[in-house]
């Protein structure tokens, strides 16, 4: 399911002569960085945000847009794709603008203090302050190495599900123990518009880092037949005519089998890189960048880390921390953005200031 975009926050940048001159860049779309968004433009800051996918919503849309959350104030449930429609239009008065399918590969600082940033594909900005929201970096899914595999890469070889209704009606094969593997079977086994003509689902070995649940309910649909689940490991595969036709799977026993298919469907999980953000000079603890708990401020004045790629004592990687850590980034970034500017906390509730940022009516108390 592709995210909805309102026309007012997609990228709208035109060719510009010089870089971008701006307060903030914010880089990565997630929940988090998005609402990294809103609590700057509480404080008048308008921000400019990159990101390495096509869409927003970060790691929720990517790896599970129909899977329910339940931990996000106020909101009992919602889906990852939920979530971020809902934080799209939340910040929908500050017009951010959005630099989508591309990742940040220079930062210099420069003589007046400011950041010269530049993409991939050759956006620049003077920025006066960076907030890196970037989740668990770009992430990249683990490949099923087999030789010569890769050719069927998006055409019968997928490492995630965007449109379900592509696959129905396939003879599927399933590879991955985790929540994804056994989230994508039970949904393809189950009755609807989606439901495949077959599942087979193929881990190394008999346990699963899955919810039991689902580890419950897959093995009641293999003892009914409506799936079949099988011990072992994809070492080769066949094709026909220069199509994908099947994939030969070693069990434990040692005997490689054929599993014919039309679609294969790889759930090996992400693999976080930090990518071109190791390179920037700040200060990395595990793959994670080291804050403070005043202001989330790197090892780098001016450049902040919220959500997930950052570290500190007592670190819980949740959204709902990442939120917090942005109202803190935000008002760390003030004396940076306006020094001559008094900053006080203000209240959304009662705030004539922050209802006019807003664009709504003041309420009337009695």
């Amino acid at each position: 399911m592709e995210p909805k975009l309102n026309q007012e926050v997609m990228d709208t940048a035109c060719a510009h002569d010089g870089p971008i001159e701006t307060d903030a860049v914010i880089v990565g779309a997630g929940p988090v960085g998005l609402f990294q968004v809103f609590e700057l433009g509480l404080l008048e800051i308008k921000a400019h945000v990159i990101d390495s996918l096509a869409y927003p919503g970060g790691q929720p849309v990517e790896l599970y847009p129909d899977k329910p959350i339940y931990d996000i104030p106020a909101i009992p449930v919602c889906t990852g794709q939920e979530l971020t429609d809902s934080l799209l239009k939340q910040i929908e008065p500050f017009g951010a603008t959005f630099h989508l399918g591309q990742e940040v590969v220079k930062v210099d600082k420069q003589g007046d203090g400011r950041f010269y940033v530049e993409t991939s594909k050759g956006t620049r900005f003077l920025t006066k302050t960076i907030f890196i929201a970037a989740g668990v970096g770009a992430f990249q899914p683990r490949l099923l190495k087999v030789d010569g595999l890769d050719q069927f890469d998006a055409s019968q070889l997928f490492y995630r599900v965007k449109n379900p209704a592509d696959f129905a009606g396939k003879n599927l094969v399933i590879v991955g123990g985790g929540d994804s593997a056994l989230d994508w079977t039970l949904n393809f086994v189950a009755e609807g518009p989606n439901k495949a003509e077959s599942v087979i689902l193929i881990h190394r070995r008999d346990g699963f880092k899955a919810a039991p649940a689902s580890v419950a309910k897959m093995r009641e649909l293999c003892e009914q037949y409506e799936m079949q689940f099988i011990v072992g490991q994809i070492t080769g595969y066949e094709e026909k005519g220069g199509k994908l036709v099947g994939v030969k799977v070693t069990g434990s026993d040692g005997v490689t089998r054929v599993v014919p298919l039309d679609v294969l469907l790889v759930f090996f999980g992400l693999s976080p890189k930090l990518g071109p953000i190791a390179e920037w000079g700040l200060e990395i603890e595990r793959k994670q960048l080291v804050v403070d708990t005043e202001k989330f401020s790197t090892s780098v004045p001016g450049i902040f880390a919220v959500g997930d790629i950052n570290t500190y004592p007592g670190k819980k990687k949740l959204i709902l921390s990442g939120f917090h850590e942005c109202a803190l980034a935000a008002f760390g970034a003030m004396p940076i953005i306006f020094p001559d500017k008094k900053v006080f906390l203000q209240y959304t509730t009662t705030s004539p200031k922050l209802h006019k940022v807003l664009g709504v009516e003041s309420p009337v108390f009695d």
